[in-house]
């Protein structure tokens, strides 16, 4: 599976790897460890990384994207990392590189690349980047270990979720081989300021239920502009507070934004994936999203999920 990617990568001078916009854990993790496992096996390439900033993840080291021009693309390879839709591809850039390859663990929707490694077995895409590692007898260093590691925990809800497998631990078991403090990682990951905590509680306030115990939260974009947060930590941060919800299989965080009605849908026993793509989204079974035109759309949407629950009860 890994072959062709690895002969791209040892063919190629120059490599630039990209993520989506607004990264989260596995995004960030996956684009940072690749470019310094690359680095430890073929110290005399150049690895770029581009894209959107690191945001709330700021605190991961290496986490400065790298500014390039245009003319850094000609002979170079491209890796896209952890995106299923290439409208998701933070720089689209990666069209003027001689080669492309992608490694990716969501449901496939397109081809993106022309190499494509994607997999959606994977917890992570740091999962199937460590597997790629093992796989390949590749040589990890700290910075590399812990980039993944990171990216592991987040996508794999601290190794909560379905995709978590025996596999899952065998990885994280080759990435602690590496002198690195996991501590380190959940402290500034998970460390949270009042005012934050103030948030979550006034969205738990704002939680409503289908008749089927669909949770759901709507923010309209007056909303959103005064509370005075940015758009990221309302859409994707917010959803998980109605996670954990006694009687709640699925729920669903909407937020007006200049792009239209941003859904985050997640689940913990039902397939919704299906329902994201009905409205030009998705990610993976449990975890997906879509953009909306408007809130009457949404609602639809709302009422699609409402009614899956139902019927699988």
């Amino acid at each position: 599976m890994f072959q062709k990617l690895l002969q791209l990568i040892e063919a190629h001078q120059v490599i630039i790897i990209h993520r989506h916009t607004n990264p989260d854990g596995d995004a960030l993790g996956s684009q940072i460890g690749l470019k310094h496992l690359i680095l430890e096996n073929y110290p005399h390439k150049r690895v770029y990384m581009v894209g959107d900033d690191a945001g709330y993840l700021s605190f991961m080291d290496d986490s400065v994207m790298d500014t390039i021009a245009d003319s850094d693309y000609e002979g170079a390879l491209a890796i896209i990392l952890d995106t299923a839709s290439a409208r998701l591809i933070s720089d689209n850039r990666y069209t003027l590189a001689a080669a492309t390859a992608r490694m990716d663990h969501h449901l496939f929707q397109e081809q993106i690349a022309e190499t494509e490694v994607v997999d959606d077995s994977f917890e992570s895409c740091c999962g199937l980047i460590g597997h790629f590692a093992m796989q390949c007898g590749l040589r990890l260093n700290p910075l590399a270990a812990k980039s993944l590691y990171t990216g592991m925990i987040t996508d794999s809800g601290r190794f909560r979720y379905d995709g978590t497998v025996a596999r899952t631990f065998r990885i994280a078991a080759f990435l602690r081989e590496q002198p690195f403090d996991p501590g380190d990682i959940f402290r500034k990951l998970y460390a949270e300021d009042f005012e934050n905590r103030r948030l979550r509680a006034l969205y738990t306030l704002k939680i409503q239920f289908t008749p089927n115990r669909v949770a759901y939260i709507y923010t309209t974009k007056e909303e959103l502009d005064a509370s005075g947060q940015d758009l990221f930590t309302i859409y994707r941060g917010m959803v998980s507070t109605m996670a954990d919800l006694k009687g709640v299989d699925v729920w669903v965080n909407f937020t007006e934004s200049d792009r239209g009605v941003l859904c985050e849908l997640r689940s913990t026993d039902y397939n919704v994936n299906p329902i994201a793509v009905k409205y030009g989204g998705g990610g993976h079974a449990k975890a997906c999203g879509a953009t909306v035109a408007d809130r009457e759309t949404a609602m639809a949407m709302l009422q699609d999920l409402d009614r899956l629950v139902g019927e699988m009860k």
